[in-house]
């Protein structure tokens, strides 16, 4: 028969597990720069390097404080990279992917699904797979469907080649994408929808800072500008 835990073991055990929950603490998690650094959510952790690594997850709707209304069926996903500051997470995109239900109901009874997954790299060298999703109003032959499929790999290697990776994943989530990618196709067919329904990105997505007014030139007492120096006559200027 096995002993029983005395008293004095159960108060060791308790503290300790009370002791270790105290020793943790809670780190905010932002999104990059791309998302204009917003807060998506928190991570509990005893040492900061514990929560590089760890990936959240939030809707398009959510990051955007309620302003893209009718975004939340577009799941965002983020990997923490580092931890900066006090208590706060950076994280990085790591790609999106539609609820399922919002799948279900793109491709109704008697519609024709073409689905099909693909690499494509930016103009700033970012590759993302994407896996579009294109929906025609009634069934459509085989051969047409083909014919959709390659045509439809072509031009998405093509706008994803004309874009930085930023641009590319904000027309990607915002819909301009989709029609873009329908507009191409109407010669072939009027699909009714094309919505890239989850992406993976690979690298990490830069965003160039906006660039700085000129400072203007300090004007001399008049009110004109000071005249420039010149150079002593010894000095050479390199061509």
């Amino acid at each position: 028969m096995a002993d029983k835990e005395t008293p004095a073991k159960k108060t060791t055990l308790a503290r300790t597990v009370k002791d270790k929950w105290r020793s943790k603490h809670w780190y905010v998690v932002r999104a990059p720069s791309l998302f204009n650094h917003a807060e998506i959510g928190e991570t509990m952790a005893s040492e900061p390097e514990q929560v590089v690594g760890r990936t959240l997850e939030t809707t398009l709707q959510e990051i955007s404080g309620g302003a893209d209304i009718g975004k939340a069926h577009i799941k965002l996903r983020f990997q923490i990279e580092r931890v900066s500051g006090e208590k706060t997470a950076e994280s990085r995109f790591i790609g999106h992917e539609l609820t399922s239900d919002y799948v279900r109901r793109l491709a109704r009874r008697k519609r024709s699904k073409i689905d099909t997954s693909l690499m494509v790299t930016t103009k700033d060298g970012v590759q993302i797979i994407v896996k579009p999703v294109a929906v025609g109003e009634q069934r459509l032959q085989t051969r047409l469907q083909a014919e959709l499929r390659l045509k439809l790999r072509s031009m998405l290697t093509e706008e994803a080649q004309k874009k930085t990776a930023a641009e590319f994943v904000r027309e990607m989530l915002g819909g301009e994408l989709g029609k873009v990618l329908a507009h191409g196709l109407k010669s072939l067919y009027p699909l009714k929808k094309i919505e890239i329904r989850r992406s993976d990105v690979l690298g990490t997505i830069e965003v160039a800072a906006p660039s700085e007014p000129a400072a203007d030139v300090a004007e001399g007492p008049s009110g004109e500008a000071p005249a420039m120096t010149e150079a002593p006559p010894s000095a050479s200027v390199d061509a």
